[in-house]
């Protein structure tokens, strides 16, 4: 799996009821054709992910499948769900 490009977006609560801060994560993934996860056209990955009292973590995601925009019912391994994690952590710090 490689990340090819991504786009990031805050996420903003008027209400005050989410505690730290969140952002919306776009993956575009390349995926290895014999990899579960591998869908002609490509897949996106949508990650929610949470910034509190500098500690960051993946609150949930969803996998796209890019030719029909349908979710996809797989998930990602734990290693490949760390990868996610340190790739959004690195571009959280760089804006900073």
């Amino acid at each position: 799996m490689e990340i090819l490009s991504y786009m990031m977006e805050e996420i903003l609560d008027p209400t005050n009821i989410i505690e730290g801060e969140r952002y919306e994560f776009t993956l575009e993934l390349n995926i290895e054709e014999d990899d579960e996860l591998y869908q002609e056209g490509g897949v996106d990955l949508r990650a929610i992910i949470a910034k509190k009292d500098n500690e960051i973590s993946m609150v949930n995601y969803f996998l796209i499948a890019k030719s029909d925009q349908s979710y996809l019912e797989f998930g990602l391994d734990e290693d490949e769900e760390a990868e996610i994690v340190e790739f959004c952590k690195t571009h959280l710090i760089e804006v900073e």
